[in-house]
């Protein structure tokens, strides 16, 4: 049995070029970059080429970029960072009701500590309105994290929009870019970004390193401590092999980036013409007018999650119901709460097919007719 693998916004492989460029790395460099001798300035070079490569990619300086474990570190970094550096100023943050936890949960964590932090809600394509963010800003708000692309949905928020209404305000913008970066095209400076949260592994590089873009002109109070590594902003020996391999993805995803996007967008229209084909009633969560090329998130009415995903998983498709961080849990997915409201039947029959390297439009049609074999049998 061939197995198809749609849940890239879940993790995607590495990529064999990223595979090579790691074994070699380990293979030959070993030093410490904080090392003086050959050894240590060996695995600087290497360091320091990859951080200037990925500044390159976003329009900023190689000195933003603060390597870190991942997105989710990333995304803590920049949210506490700013509230212990810039909370004498405000206790104010304003976000959306769909973030990646790792976002919420920090703002939760914040407000036990006296923050108030106000949760957005989104539209039906599951999009935040700027006149909202306009009408949730007050003096005392330091800090505005809006992600760049929804994990489950695939919803684009209007962050250049948000980046220029926050032009004439001292708040700190933060964009979660975790699922976008490699997909789409991010320039900091013209949109406005003051922060942004990365992660490999979504773009075909290894897990356990992300970076957070931090504009020069923020100051962030450290969160883990130690060593004087990455500038003092963030101890611990760096992870070269890593860092190679994260600069060789992003290399590889910012040549292919417009073929990627025509191919997923290929797969998209390709699932939705089989399922229409064969005549299976369903609703798009989400808008395919502002999402990500990859990620598709579709309801069945008449279906459940549970038995629509093992059903997949034995035709040898793998899918999922949303952001895989919440794998396992039984309460519905917080972001089509968000957009669809408590008790909608979607929150018990949306499933996430989202696309990535190897995938080919023979595998996207025969998950076509394996999904619609499904749905017939189980709604029979």
């Amino acid at each position: 049995m061939e197995r198809i693998y749609v849940d890239h916004a879940a993790t995607s492989p590495m990529h064999p070029k990223v595979i090579e460029k790691m074994v070699a790395i380990m293979n030959s460099e070993f030093g410490n970059p904080s090392s003086i001798h050959h050894f240590g300035r060996s695995a600087r070079h290497i360091v320091d080429e990859a951080r200037a490569d990925l500044a390159a990619s976003i329009g900023a300086h190689a000195n933003e970029i603060i390597f870190t474990s991942g997105g989710t570190e990333a995304d803590n970094y920049a949210i506490f960072g700013v509230a212990d550096t810039y909370g004498h100023q405000g206790k104010h943050i304003i976000t959306s009701q769909i973030e990646h936890h790792a976002v919420l949960h920090a703002c939760k964590q914040l407000e036990k500590l006296g923050y108030e932090v106000t949760y957005l809600p989104v539209d039906k394509s599951g999009r935040v309105c700027v006149e909202d963010v306009r009408e949730a800003l007050r003096d005392d708000t330091i800090l505005v994290t809006i992600m760049y692309g929804n994990n489950e949905v695939g919803s684009i928020q209007p962050i250049k929009e948000i980046g220029q209404l926050l032009a004439n305000h001292s708040a700190i913008f933060h964009t979660d870019a975790v699922q976008a970066y490699g997909i789409e095209k991010i320039d900091v400076n013209v949109e406005g970004i003051d922060l942004m949260s990365v992660s490999a592994h979504k773009l075909n590089g290894p897990k356990g390193i992300g970076f957070l873009y931090a504009n020069n002109d923020i100051k962030l109070s450290p969160q883990i401590f130690g060593g004087d590594q990455e500038r003092k902003r963030r101890a611990g020996t760096e992870n070269v092999a890593s860092i190679a391999g994260f600069q060789e993805a992003v290399h590889i995803s910012q040549k292919e980036m417009n073929e990627r996007i025509s191919s997923y967008t290929q797969f998209k229209s390709s699932l939705i013409k089989k399922l229409t084909e064969e005549k299976i009633h369903f609703l798009q969560n989400g808008s395919l007018d502002y999402s990500l090329p990859h990620v598709l998130n579709l309801s069945f009415p008449g279906t459940n999650v549970e038995a629509m995903l093992v059903n997949l998983d034995l035709a040898g498709i793998a899918a999922s119901s949303g952001s895989a961080c919440t794998a396992g849990a039984i309460d519905p997915s917080h972001v089509l709460v968000a957009i669809h409201g408590q008790g909608d039947q979607r929150l018990q029959n949306s499933i996430r097919f989202s696309f990535g390297l190897f995938n080919t439009i023979e595998q996207i049609e025969k998950v076509g007719e394996e999904t619609s074999k499904i749905i017939k049998r189980l709604t029979k």
